[in-house]
């Protein structure tokens, strides 16, 4: 029987993070002498203990430990790194001093931090993440009795809250773990690599000569998670971290914004590790080819000097964020500088039910809550958005109790949950950020709700809704898609309303644009005008675009005076040539004059679906009254 082992580091999974729960397999549990609830210690960087339980199945003989983010800072590694575990037999701790960082009001409470607390194993120098009722306690194992190298906090346990925010927060770093971000992992990971090994492991770097990355770049829409990304890795590499905002820096004096600069990387090389974190850097250094500013020039030349200042030695990483990055100075974007970019894009629906499952953790659901469902009723929204959307779905059922609320009754004895209406009346009130601009819904029409045209009906479910319900089949046999379909016949036989029920039926954001949106007196207004519908849809993706009477948008090109729709026709031509890259994007387009559209577009590659509606017969007509007079 081992005394010890050698294990990996693999992610617990997320329903066990903050329990001070690790998992090891079977095998070596046995061989180890270990049952399910026993402690023990685990050494890398430093120390911390666990409580044991068995992994499943599919980590039989593999010889690894599966732990959260908490006990990952703890030890000081990262996950895929080996650390020595060892059985320990921990003494209750008769007293145990606390340094804590409180960002909400009030003093803690010792016996609310007593109960999260028991039963727990703690080592000298463990940091620990508390949450209950929204609020966050991030608390730190300064010393205990008896002096052993692990105690057991227990319900004897006597604490000591010291205030020391400086010794748990550096430089304001808040209180974020990757525990609170959902549906990045990709993202996570690739950043981790690039930040927490060159400042936990940099001897690797040295070994092979290797220069690790003096910046990285994250660039998305607005709301999708950059700057907690930042915090996040900060928290987890127990990095001191320095936010830089535009507002901040400006100074009316002469080189007042360039010594400011100077003295946080100046900081920042004392302290290190360090992490310098730029929010919107496309305000602090846009590019100079379009800035008139002086200040602004001399602030870009100043952090590229600073950043060529940087040596692998000094530990400090430069990260920025931006939902502009062609706005940002060239001379930035390239190795030695920011030498990644990683983009942060809208979340899918399997990413908006990884971030509804993290935002609803301590929120109450009822039974016919089903956030697989949600996620797929929020194309469009970001992280943010979502984190509104639980909120507001909160506040609704927070509503229903308001008078028993203002009576002081206590919460514990109102049953408050938050059910399924809750979230539909919320999704009224909060709007998708990566849309907002657009005329944007997802429509409530359904098949059954248009009569007859079951033909056209029936193509249209085969062309676009089940391609956007079902992609990784059409994507298992590699079948070629329609990029566009364009429906045509006379005025009132139902085109604006079988687009509608199209994305009404697949779930899909959908997306009117008439020509009154796009067409400008400006030169090359209007096609920038179109690149953004595309631009945006794609970050919305599933995401259907509507073009309602395209003729009068895309007309045959003929000499004209201004030579604006000639414009608007090759953007339109160069967008839908570009499909292949906007993945989850369908084009339609209706009209009652197919013969006033340019003829380029009604090739195949571009519409390649052209499909009648035509007028009524006895039989629909028929079907019309019947549905109309129930109504």
């Amino acid at each position: 029987m081992s005394s010890q082992a050698l294990v990996k580091l693999e992610q617990l999974d997320k329903k066990l993070w903050g329990k001070g729960i690790a998992q090891l397999d079977s095998e070596l549990l046995q061989e180890m002498g270990l049952s399910a609830g026993n402690i023990v210690v685990s050494v890398g960087y430093r120390r911390a203990a666990f409580i044991v339980q068995p992994s499943d199945r599919r980590d039989a003989g593999r010889r690894v430990m599966r732990v959260d983010e908490e006990g990952l800072g703890n030890l000081g590694v990262s996950y895929g790194d080996k650390v020595v575990v060892r059985k320990a037999e921990p003494k209750p701790a008769e007293k145990i001093v606390l340094l804590y960082s409180d960002e909400s009001k009030g003093e803690p409470d010792p016996r609310e931090i007593l109960l999260a607390l028991r039963g727990r194993a703690v080592c000298r120098g463990n940091t620990i993440l508390l949450k209950s009722w929204g609020r966050s306690l991030n608390v730190v194992i300064n010393a205990y009795l008896p002096a052993e190298e692990v105690v057991l906090v227990s319900a004897n346990t006597k604490l000591e809250l010291i205030r020391e925010p400086t010794k748990i927060q550096p430089k304001g770093v808040p209180l974020v773990t990757f525990e609170d971000i959902g549906g990045l992992s990709k993202q996570i990971q690739k950043l981790r690599e690039l930040i927490e090994l060159p400042l936990l492991r940099p001897e690797i770097f040295r070994a092979f000569s290797i220069r690790p990355p003096k910046g990285i770049l994250l660039y998305g829409p607005p709301g999708t998670g950059k700057t907690l990304i930042a915090r996040a890795v900060a928290n987890t590499a127990r990095a001191n971290f320095y936010l830089i905002s535009g507002p901040e820096i400006g100074s009316k004096y002469y080189g007042e914004s360039e010594k400011k600069l100077r003295d946080i990387f100046k900081e920042a090389e004392k302290t290190a590790p360090s992490i310098i974190f730029i929010d919107e850097i496309d305000s602090l250094a846009p590019s100079r080819d379009n800035t008139s500013t002086e200040v602004e020039r001399r602030i870009v030349s100043q952090l590229l000097t600073l950043m060529d200042g940087l040596s692998p030695s000094d530990k400090v990483v430069v990260l920025a964020a931006t939902n502009r990055p062609n706005a940002v100075d060239p001379a930035l974007r390239r190795p030695g500088r920011f030498d990644r970019e990683i983009e942060i894009p809208a979340p899918d629906a399997a990413a908006r039910l990884e971030i509804l499952k993290v935002h609803t953790r301590r929120v109450p659901l009822a039974q016919d809550v089903d956030l697989k469902e949600i996620a797929e009723l929020t194309s469009g929204y970001v992280g943010a958005d979502l984190a509104a959307l639980v909120r507001e779905a909160m506040m609704n059922a927070l509503r229903r109790k308001t008078s028993d609320l203002l009576q002081g009754v206590d919460l514990s004895d109102l049953g408050i949950v938050v059910t399924k209406n809750d979230f539909l009346s919320a999704m009224g009130e909060i709007e998708p950020s990566a849309l907002r601009e657009f005329r944007i819904e997802v429509p409530l029409t359904k098949w059954e709700d248009i009569v007859g045209l079951d033909e056209v009906k029936r193509e249209l479910m085969e062309s676009i809704e089940w391609p956007l319900r079902y992609p990784e089949v059409y994507s298992k046999f590699n079948a070629d898609l329609p990029k566009g379909v364009l429906l045509y016949g006379p005025p009132g036989t139902g085109k604006t309303m079988l687009a509608r029920a199209v994305a009404s039926e697949s779930r899909v954001n959908f997306i009117t644009v008439v020509s009154s949106d796009l067409l400008s007196k400006w030169v090359g207004e209007s096609e920038k005008a179109l690149r953004e519908v595309f631009r945006r849809a794609k970050q919305a993706a599933p995401c259907i675009i509507f073009f309602d009477e395209i003729e009068a948008l895309a007309p045959a090109r003929i000499s004209d005076d201004t030579h604006v729709t000639e414009r608007l026709v090759s953007q339109l031509l160069t967008e839908l040539d570009g499909l292949v890259r906007l993945k989850g994007v369908m084009v339609m387009a209706a009209t009652n004059r197919p013969d006033l559209i340019d003829p380029a577009l009604l090739r195949p590659g571009r519409f390649d679906k052209i499909l009648y509606v035509p007028l009524p017969d006895f039989k629909a007509r028929a079907q019309m009254f019947r549905l109309y007079a129930s109504k």
